[in-house]
């Protein structure tokens, strides 16, 4: 089935009764408008907070997920309700598919807004569908044929520790968990590891032919992150050191020029809105990237993620 592609998010606002008896009602029709449009934004509701954020999760698309093998600082609300990524406020974070880097990632992400920011501070999203047709389709095929690698390097003294990735501090496990999952493992001196993982960059939503710009490439590389942490993470650690960073699948260096084509692309597909206060954004996460603006004042977003799905050709290295 090919997809039309739509605006988003499509906003859905209380027509007077709770979120969850809404959604009940019209599950199956704001689901087909989910996977048409990549974006739900469910706004003027009273969610009841967190306990009642996890029902409206559970009532939209069952069980909530664990946080696995995680890349980025959060912390658990309850249960398996957790903080947004725990960045400084004057960071941006570029736009990215949940757990795209992984062997199996979730289908569906709900945010939730308890306490809104002053300014900016959006959850911006970009249609993945959109960010494909974006990029020049010589550069699309030169990596569909390299395909792309994540470099992860754990430091004991520095960053996310491997055993908080991984959830244990059994190696043994960790090796289990490598194993399974297609990620090759090199443990450096007394407690350091490093993990590479080979990924397709281009992926189809189960149902739809129409292809997907679904990877980490653009998010990890190190020409992303800010020119003076760049130069900072290049000194402490050197080239092979990096806490991440991404290469072709066979390891080649992904030129300058790929990557500002890559990032410009994203943001030529990216819309935002500004969140108020019970606002609920779910988003099809094999349709929408999402990122987060800098901004200021206490804003607070939970996040929750369900659907577990692992493609046919999920960590084929």
């Amino acid at each position: 089935m090919s997809d039309t592609i739509a605006t988003l998010p499509v906003v859905v606002e209380n027509d007077g009764t709770a979120l969850t008896e809404l959604i009940d009602r019209r599950r199956a029709e704001l689901r087909a408008t989910l996977v048409a449009h990549g974006g739900l934004l469910f706004r003027g509701f009273d969610v009841g907070g967190v306990d009642g954020f996890d029902a409206v999760v559970r009532a939209f698309s069952g069980e909530p997920l664990t946080y696995t093998e995680r890349s980025s600082p959060r912390h658990a609300i309850k249960g398996k309700v957790y903080t947004s990524t725990d960045y400084p406020p004057d960071e941006e974070i570029f736009l990215h598919n949940e757990n795209s880097y992984q062997a199996r990632w979730p289908l569906t992400l709900f945010f939730y807004c308890l306490t809104a920011p002053q300014t900016l501070g959006a959850t911006p999203l970009a249609d993945v569908r959109r960010v494909y047709a974006e990029i020049d389709p010589a550069v699309r095929e030169e990596f569909v044929r390299r395909r792309w690698l994540l470099v992860r390097n754990f430091h004991a003294d520095f960053g996310t520790r491997w055993q908080d990735v991984f959830g244990t501090d059994d190696r043994a496990q960790v090796q289990a968990y490598a194993a399974a999952n297609r990620i090759e493992l090199e443990w450096v001196g007394r407690d350091g590891l490093r993990t590479r993982a080979v990924r397709d960059v281009v992926h189809h939503r189960p149902g739809s032919d129409t292809p997907r710009w679904f990877n980490h490439a653009t998010f990890f590389h190190l020409s992303t992150l800010p020119k003076d942490y760049q130069e900072g993470l290049l000194a402490m650690f050197g080239p092979e050191g990096l806490p991440a960073n991404t290469y072709y699948g066979d390891g080649g260096e992904i030129p300058a020029d790929v990557m500002d084509h890559l990032r410009a692309a994203y943001r030529a597909a990216s819309v935002r809105f500004d969140y108020r206060r019970d606002d609920v954004l779910v988003v099809d996460n094999m349709t929408a990237a999402h990122g987060r603006e800098p901004f200021t004042g206490p804003r607070k977003i939970a996040v929750a993620m369900a659907e577990p799905h692992t493609p046919d050709t999920a960590g084929a290295n």
